[in-house]
Parts: C-alpha cells; sequence; structure tokens
C-alpha cells in the first residue's frame, strides 16, 4: 500500500500555541473562543486596530471593483495615496515608490542610493534590522541569519552614537549610503541622539553619501510624529516604509527625495502599488487623519510611562510613543509565554533578552494600557512569589 504524502511547511517559525481566527480592535478570538488582547500588533503592523471599520469598507469597495493590475498602466489611486502620504507626513519634496514589504523597501533604497553614487559599500550600526534579503540582510547585525551570498556585500557596522568610529569610517569615501533607524526596532529600542543624527546628515554630505532613514517600523506615527527621524530635524536622501503602513495588507514603499533623479527600468516591482495597496493606505491615512492618532500616540506613551513608573521591577522604559520597550533585569522569555497563556496578552521580545516591547495599535485606550499593567503586575507578583 502506498502511503500518502503531504506538503509540510518549511519550519523557521517557534509557534505559540495560539490560533486565531478573528480580531477587532486590539482584541483577538481564538478557535476555543477564547480572547486575547494584541499589545504587539503583529510587530507594529496593525495601526489603526484589526478590522477597523473604515479600513473593511474601503478594501471592500475597492475589490468589489478591481484588485490588481501591472504598473504598465495608469492608476489614479497611486497619485492620490503619493498626495495625502506627503501633506500628512510633510514630506512634499519626496518621490513615492510603491513595493509589498520592509525588506523590499529597503533594497530598493540601497540599490537607488548605489547607482545614484556609483559606489557599493554601505555604513549601518550595531543591532540593526533592515530584512532578511540581500543587501537588506547584509546591512542587518546578525550573522545568523545572513547567508555567504549575503556576505558578499560590503558593510561597516559601527556602534550608535560613536561620533569618532563613524567620523573615521565615512572618511574613505568608499560609502553608498549610511542606513539607520532613528528608534531600533528587533535591536530593542536604542536611539540615536539628536546630535548624532545631525552629525550623520552632515558627514554624508560633505562626502556625497545617501542617507537612508528606515521608518519601516516607526514610521507612520508609532512614535508620536509621521517618521521618527522628525525627532531629530533633519531630512534624510530617502525613506523606506512598511508595516503599519497597510494595517496588515502587505505594502511598502520609498520616499526618494527630490534631488535623486528617476529614470525608466531604474527600478521596478510587479505586485507594488496595487489597487488593494494603494486603497489599503489611504485607509490607513484617513483613519490616522480623522482620529488624530499621531497625536494619541504621544499621549499614550505619557500614560504609558506613568503606569510602568509604578512597576518596582521595571528598570527602565525605552522608546517614544507607542514604540515602547520596558527593561527587566532578567531575561523575559517566560514572562512573554506567561503572559500569553494566563493573562491573555500579546507582546514582543528583540535582541535584547530583557527588554518586553510593547506595540498597539495607534487607537488604542488607557482603559487597554491599564489591563496591559495588570496582567503584567500578576505575572511579576507571581515570579517575586
Amino acid at each position: 500500500m502506498t502511503l500518502k504524502r503531504f506538503m509540510k511547511l518549511f519550519d523557521v517559525y517557534p509557534l505559540y500555541d495560539v490560533t486565531p481566527v478573528s480580531a477587532k480592535g486590539i482584541e483577538v478570538i481564538d478557535d476555543k473562543g477564547e480572547k486575547y488582547h494584541d499589545f504587539y500588533g503583529g510587530h507594529a503592523v496593525i495601526s489603526i486596530g484589526h478590522s477597523h471599520p473604515h479600513f473593511v469598507q474601503r478594501l471592500t469597495q475597492q475589490l468589489q471593483k478591481m484588485a490588481f493590475y501591472s504598473n504598465s498602466i495608469q492608476n489614479p489611486l497611486q497619485q492620490e495615496l503619493a498626495k495625502k502620504l506627503g501633506r500628512l507626513s510633510g514630506c512634499q519634496e519626496y518621490q513615492l515608490f510603491l513595493c509589498n514589504s520592509g525588506a523590499e523597501a529597503n533594497e530598493n533604497a540601497l540599490k537607488m542610493a548605489s547607482f545614484h553614487t556609483r559606489k557599493s559599500k554601505v555604513i549601518a550600526f550595531k543591532n540593526s534590522f533592515h530584512g532578511r534579503t540581500s543587501a537588506a540582510v547584509a546591512t542587518t547585525d546578525n550573522q545568523k541569519i545572513n547567508a555567504p551570498i549575503n556576505q558578499q556585500q560590503k558593510v561597516d557596522f559601527l556602534p550608535l552614537n560613536d561620533f569618532e568610529a563613524f567620523e573615521n569610517c565615512i572618511k574613505s569615501n568608499e560609502h553608498c549610503a549610511v542606513i539607520l533607524e532613528a528608534i531600533q526596532g528587533v535591536g530593542g529600542l536604542d536611539e540615536p541622539t539628536t546630535d548624532f543624527y545631525q552629525f550623520v546628515i552632515k558627514k554624508c554630505r560633505e562626502h556625497d553619501v545617501v542617507v537612508i532613514a528606515d521608518e519601516v517600523q516607526s514610521g507612520f506615527g508609532r512614535s508620536g510624529k509621521f517618521f521618527a527621524f522628525q525627532h531629530h530635524r533633519v531630512k534624510p536622501d530617502i525613506i523606506s516604509i512598511a508595516k503599519g503602513m497597510g494595517n496588515g495588507f502587505p505594502v511598502g514603499g520609498v520616499l526618494i527625495h527630490e534631488s535623486l533623479k528617476p529614470s525608466y527600468g531604474l527600478l521596478g516591482t510587479t505586485f507594488g502599488g496595487n489597487h488593494l495597496a494603494c486603497v489599503a493606505t489611504l485607509a490607513v491615512l484617513e483613519v490616522l487623519e480623522k482620529e488624530d492618532l499621531i497625536t494619541k500616540a504621544t499621549t499614550m506613551e505619557t500614560y504609558f510611562r506613568a503606569k510602568a513608573r509604578e512597576l518596582p521591577q521595571v528598570k527602565r522604559i525605552k522608546g517614544r510613543g507607542l514604540m515602547l520597550g520596558l527593561a527587566f533585569d532578567f531575561e523575559v522569555g517566560k514572562l512573554r509565554k506567561e503572559l500569553i497563556y494566563s493573562q491573555k496578552l500579546f507582546t514582543g521580545g528583540s535582541a535584547n533578552k530583557k527588554l518586553l516591547r510593547f506595540l498597539p495599535a495607534l487607537n488604542i485606550t488607557k482603559k487597554q494600557i491599564d489591563l496591559f499593567f495588570e496582567g503584567l503586575r500578576n505575572e511579576l507578583n507571581k515570579m517575586s512569589g
């Protein structure tokens, strides 16, 4: 008798034993009917809440008309999106290239920098994360996910906020780009100081090096400004975006300053900027504006910090807006599991094993933040006692 074989999934993710089947706001329901509260948003992707009614309506209406056609035709939704994104972000002097993910956004940003300067070397920073593909993963400070083919890329990794190391490195005049996160996501919420970010911009201008602001996780209002680099009063040459941009729909983009000129065939994509992707992003922007969620992110940060200071186990509060982390003097892996299974709360980890990350939808309420701290306090009390 011949045994039937079935295709298996390629096993690359350690999975929690939770199977969500529906979600609304920050509430997630699993296949057993259990309710969880989502304070992680699937790596900061859920920016306006699961199944936001405006988001659902916009996508449904578009899907009933047309889901996709290639970039060989006119798509007025792309023009509408560029106009609205420029206005809300304050980046009207940039040009928009649409793609599908954060890694793809960074790939195109790095490629554009190399085209512009005719150089290939890149400066990145310790604990950086820029994606899992080709040049993006080569600029990611994690050798475990860098295959030999990625290591052909020439990247200098420098300590964040080290002025001397940066100046000594860029003097070689070999670099096409500097890529940096205004708030390191996977790396553990470390930030460049304003003085350092401004120094990077100044030195890059002197040496004709392109500055790429990776706003994949920190953009679209998460930091309390539209882009996190705006806290530092700087203007990068290229900005990469994704995650919260589509509230769960796969969409990414690159904002390219008008001083960098396009030409036919320079960049390209099959799925990027499709009709559904544009509508998903427009819906997010419309909700951000209508519900004033960027201002709300700052208000909720203040409330979160006040609640966190009530817990003696919290050694430090990191991040900005609703891209926050709680640092402890112990590794938080076990705590995260207990928060899921005992308290029904989703949270995030990072390369810093002692940091618990908090990345909820930007329309989270004070009452929901109270629920988070109630569950966290319950588990911390169990651990201490």
